[in-house]
């Protein structure tokens, strides 16, 4: 051996040295550290078997945001929240008393989005077909730990419009029919009277309404009188008789959620689309403990989830919706409430005065000039018009693929879904090709919870492409004009053009 080799000592010298002491026993249910000098000191090995150590049980509160090897720091944990696309993420680690609003609030400085207050984190679970959004207040590892050990119950990052619409349009959530007040303090008020108390005081009338119940352990349906009060939900034995010997005592809302039903025809037979639930709040997923009720259109559906929610949050619903506008307020320079950026700032003028333009205040008046100009728009000439014809052609049949409110081939039904899932407010819209006409498009517009479809089709006018939904008396040279022609007036369609649907990329 070289003399730079490492020298062994004699061999009676290995005999000579002392044994080592053993070792303290070590517990087999417990993990041993194990050393690594490659690791730097605040690098740990992670756990292989994380699902055994969930607070929850859950699998979704494992592993590591993306694109970083440290564990959660203590008092925090992981949340995999998805997109319409089913693509998942893991956000940073959150604490465990982080609401729906703080979660959404991350995600949107992550996504790079604009309207924080439209945005909404949906509890989703498929198997049962049930959704519902949760509160701003909400606190999401409390939720999280009544869903099902094994399942595919999931947090969704989507748009909601109509999170706070009931706050600016009452009376279009709460039909008078459906109104009453069982307080003799409030005898001889209106509906709208009724409805402005419930959200200004919390002093809450009474829902009543016939709906459709599955019957416990039967799949038949029965129909019933129901009455939402304050004390909770009843239904009626003999009619609609609200005499107390005919009320029958069903839940109680401090002690339950409420949730919509997607292809309840297939999963429970409804005998309609516009199914709902409750479930105990405290309880995990079980189909046996979920309450069906089923009404006849979605207005009444969305009366009943809404006063639910009224309900149960009572003035904590209104302390958000005050947050969410004042944030909104902040980001857009005080707007008032229910108002956009770009509502306040366009106002009707008159241009065709010598002395320049003017404000056009008489509201006739402003109505006049936006038919006016519905029926001779054209764009000016602008440099695209001296480019090659067939590359305007090109140009005008290309460009709107890059605005985040055109949503490519889907279906006529995917459409009225998105619209649905996202609030189904007035004048909530998106763009798609048509199926049926070639080189056609459609616009789907939602209109007192309904939606409408509007043909978009190509025509030329001296050589050049133009788009039109009202057979060639409005013309517009790209679907991009259209669309913002409609953003500011109504034309042909019931409300102007407000808000996109909208699929985010995470």
């Amino acid at each position: 051996m070289d003399e730079a080799g490492p020298q062994r000592e004699p061999k009676q010298a290995d005999r000579q040295e002392p044994l080592p002491t053993a070792a303290p026993s070590v517990k087999r249910s417990q993990p041993l550290s194990i050393q690594n000098p490659r690791l730097k000191e605040q690098d740990s090995i992670p756990n292989p078997f994380p699902e055994l150590c969930s607070p929850a049980h859950s699998p979704i509160l494992i592993g590591s945001p993306l694109g970083t090897g440290t564990p959660p720091a203590p008092g925090t944990h992981l949340v995999k929240v998805c997109i319409e696309d089913g693509r998942s993420r893991l956000l940073d680690p959150v604490p465990e008393g982080a609401t729906a609003r703080d979660v959404c609030s991350l995600l949107v400085q992550r996504t790079q989005s604009r309207d924080q207050e439209t945005w909404a984190l949906v509890e989703i679970h498929p198997h049962l077909g049930l959704e519902r959004c949760l509160e701003d207040h909400e606190i999401v590892l409390e939720i999280q730990a009544t869903w099902p050990l094994e399942g595919d119950s999931r947090f969704l990052f989507r748009k909601n419009y109509a999170k706070y619409e009931f706050f600016k349009k009452p009376m279009h959530f709460f039909p008078e029919h459906m109104i009453s007040d069982c307080l003799d303090i409030n005898k001889g008020m209106t509906s709208s009277e009724l409805i402005q108390n419930l959200l200004l005081s919390g002093s809450c009338p009474e829902i009543q309404g016939s709906l459709q119940v599955r019957q416990t352990g039967k799949k038949g349906w029965k129909r019933s009188c129901f009455f939402l009060r304050k004390s909770g939900l009843y239904h009626s034995n003999k009619g609609s008789s609200k005499e107390p010997r005919h009320l029958q005592y069903v839940a109680d809302l401090e002690e339950l959620n409420i949730y919509s039903v997607s292809q309840s025809r297939k999963l429970y037979g409804a005998p309609t689309d516009f199914t709902f639930c409750i479930k105990p709040c405290r309880k995990r997923f079980c189909a046996r403990d979920l309450k069906l009720l089923c009404a006849e259109d979605e207005r009444t559906r969305t009366c009943w989830i809404t006063a639910f929610r009224l309900f149960k949050f009572g003035q904590q619903l209104r302390c958000n919706y005050q947050l969410s506008v004042s944030t909104k307020n902040q980001d857009s320079g005080r707007l008032p409430p229910g108002k956009s950026a770009s509502e306040a700032v366009l106002v009707a003028m008159d241009f065709s005065g010598k002395e320049g333009g003017r404000v056009i205040e008489n509201p006739r008046e402003a109505r006049s000039v936006e038919q006016e100009e519905g029926q001779a728009w054209r764009k000016k000439t602008s440099h695209r018009y001296s480019l090659p014809s067939s590359y305007q052609y090109s140009l005008s049949s290309v460009i709107h693929r890059t605005q985040a409110w055109f949503h490519g081939g889907v279906s006529r039904k995917e459409a009225q879904q998105l619209i649905q899932e996202q609030g189904q407010v007035d004048g909530m819209f998106l763009i798609r090709e048509s199926q049926q006409h070639a080189n056609c498009f459609v616009l789907s517009l939602c209109y007192q919870l309904k939606t409408k479809h509007y043909l978009i089709i190509q025509c030329e006018e001296e050589g050049r492409l133009y788009y039109t939904m009202d057979d060639g008396l409005t013309l517009f040279t790209d679907l991009i004009q259209l669309v913002e022609f409609h953003q500011i007036n109504c034309g042909i369609l019931p409300v102007r053009l407000k808000h996109y649907c909208v699929c985010v990329a995470l």
